[in-house]
């Protein structure tokens, strides 16, 4: 992820205007390829698919690492970057739903928590000037869900399921063959959710120290 230039004083420099950096260009190459890797999904090429999201997603660290080592971090970068993340795991969960390896409750419950954590990040940073610093367990959360994301995409091998229910779109759980790759959408949900919750707290406990010191404030 995008972050603030560090000067030598140790201060976190003020972002870059400029549209036109190397770290720019890698996000915007990154956002061209998630619809691609969407189209080879529909297409039924499993393979490309699989290689495209793959790729993608793994450079997702490359742009951030090029504009800090090379001074060049930007708002669009910042901005950018994160869309990014969001753009491949929408085509990549939507893509999996359209050709049924994924239930349509995960797609929502993965969506939802996007639209969720987009707006009300927007909304703490708009109106009160609060933004909660991210953890590492939010990270963990995409990289398991793209993981699985791939896995499902590559669609082997296909292990059988745990037997324990006959429900069809609890894939996994039912005596159903299925990917691998499900197990790590599973782990990808629980953390997701959790980090969730975690920001919520955080995100009332600031506001509530808002209103204390403006309580005070006017004692």
């Amino acid at each position: 992820m995008a972050e603030l230039q560090q000067n030598t004083t140790g201060q976190a420099d003020a972002p870059l205007d400029r549209i036109f950096t190397i770290a720019n260009v890698i996000s915007f190459i990154r956002l061209c390829m998630a619809p691609v890797a969407l189209a080879f999904i529909l297409i039924g090429n499993d393979i490309a698919a699989t290689a495209v999201f793959a790729i993608t997603a793994a450079t997702d660290f490359v742009d951030g690492q090029i504009a800090r080592r090379t001074n060049t971090v930007s708002r669009l970068g910042q901005l950018l970057d994160p869309a990014v993340d969001r753009v491949l795991m929408i085509c990549g969960v939507v893509g999996l739903m359209a050709i049924g390896r994924l239930p349509a409750w995960i797609v929502v419950v993965v969506l939802a928590r996007d639209a969720f954590m987009l707006v009300g990040g927007s909304i703490l940073l708009r109106d009160y000037h609060i933004r909660i610093p991210v953890i590492y367990a939010g990270k963990f959360a995409t990289t398991f869900l793209f993981i699985g994301i791939a896995g499902l995409m590559l669609n082997m091998p296909l292990i059988s399921g745990l037997g324990w229910c006959d429900i069809p779109w609890i894939p996994g759980f039912n005596g159903e063959l299925c990917s691998w790759g499900i197990w790590s959408i599973y782990l990808g949900l629980c953390l997701g959710i959790f980090t969730t919750l975690y920001y919520v707290v955080c995100a009332l406990n600031e506001l509530r120290k808002r209103e204390s010191l403006e309580a005070d404030g006017e004692r």
